[in-house]
């Protein structure tokens, strides 16, 4: 309870500082939605001049790099056999942690190489969970924080735009109506990459496939 209060107290209380943990905690297998931390900095930003939209873009990055180092790290180190067993503890089901969601986090990375580490960062459901395949593979560290932080930056960059946006839109009153349209959108952007990811891979291999 102690831990959720903490949280609680750092959404509340939004600095560069608070960002960089949130995002680490949301990067890493604690279940943190970034769509909590970066939007409503980017409003407070637009709206009261305490933040500066760019610089809570990097931190939100920065913090992101961090969490997915962790994963990386975790993973790395103990192994898929161990890596598993922690997905089926009962820890990791409070993590909202489970083997199926880290088996479709290590397909999808495994289906599309080093790329699913930059295109995974803007998945739902693969966002914080795609470092700890590229941890299993023992991938080039450097090579790693490259794609996380393109990925991560993108996606920051989006959600601090979402939330600077809804700044000029009329009728958003309370922290609850923000958070539920940048939801909305978020989740709607998600797919579309989602999507986009699917058409370009279908259309090499089928590019592969005829030349053959």
């Amino acid at each position: 309870m102690e831990s959720v209060s903490f949280i609680q107290w750092c959404l509340d209380n939004l600095n560069y500082w608070t960002i960089t943990l949130l995002m680490t905690i949301e990067s890493s297998f604690i279940p943190l939605p970034s769509e909590l931390v970066v939007p409503p900095a980017a409003y407070k930003a637009a709206v009261s001049h305490e933040l500066n939209i760019y610089l809570v873009v990097l931190f939100a990055t920065i913090g992101a790099d961090l969490g997915a180092l962790i994963n990386y790290t975790l993973a790395k180190l103990l192994g898929r056999p161990l890596v598993y067993k922690f997905a089926n503890s009962r820890f990791g089901h409070m993590c909202l942690v489970n083997e199926a969601k880290v088996k479709h986090s290590e397909d999808f990375f495994n289906k599309r190489g080093a790329l699913s580490t930059f295109i995974g960062r803007l998945i739902p459901a693969v966002r914080h969970l795609i470092s700890i395949p590229a941890g299993l593979v023992r991938m080039k560290l450097s090579t790693f924080l490259l794609y996380t932080t393109l990925g991560a930056g993108l996606w920051n960059i989006i959600l601090a735009s979402i939330g600077y946006y809804l700044s000029t839109v009329p009728g958003i009153e309370t922290e609850e109506q923000l958070l539920a349209r940048v939801t909305e959108y978020s989740h709607e952007i998600g797919y579309v990459f989602l999507g986009a990811t699917i058409f370009v891979i279908g259309f090499f291999i089928y590019k592969g496939m005829k030349k053959k």
